[in-house]
């Protein structure tokens, strides 16, 4: 698959696929005879990852920190896992900052009526007095 269908397919400029390659945070993608990238599926692979890691909020270098362990073999399993599940920890955190937020907004709406109509007495308590 070229850089074009590749892109389509994941939802990721051309442009973005050549920087993560360029910079290492997806492996070397395979060329065809004329030079151009011909993604294979362990290409692909490595694409969806990599989108799934920048979707999650992981930075770049900590995705080429992920690629460099990998490439250094299977010494660095528990390596590779600690680096992902520090990201899990940071989604979970950020899911429960999420979840206070909604049920701020949550609240505030279903008393919104009220809140409303005991704020606008209080403004009209005090125009009666600045009004006098």
């Amino acid at each position: 698959m070229n850089i074009q269908e590749t892109s389509r397919k994941y939802s990721v400029s051309a442009n973005t696929l050549r920087y993560w390659e360029r910079v290492g945070a997806i492996p070397r993608v395979n060329r065809n005879q004329n030079g151009y990238r011909d993604y294979d599926s362990e290409d692909e692979e490595w694409v969806s990852f990599a989108k799934c890691m920048r979707d999650s909020g992981i930075t770049i270098e900590r995705l080429v920190e992920y690629i460099d362990l990998f490439r250094q073999g299977d010494s660095t399993i528990p390596s590779r896992k600690a680096l992902l599940q520090e990201q899990l920890d940071e989604i979970n955190k950020k899911i429960d900052e999420m979840a206070e937020i909604q049920r701020t907004l949550k609240s505030k709406v279903e008393n919104y009526e009220d809140q409303m109509l005991s704020y606008e007495g209080k403004l009209k308590g005090q125009d009666s007095v600045t009004n006098k």
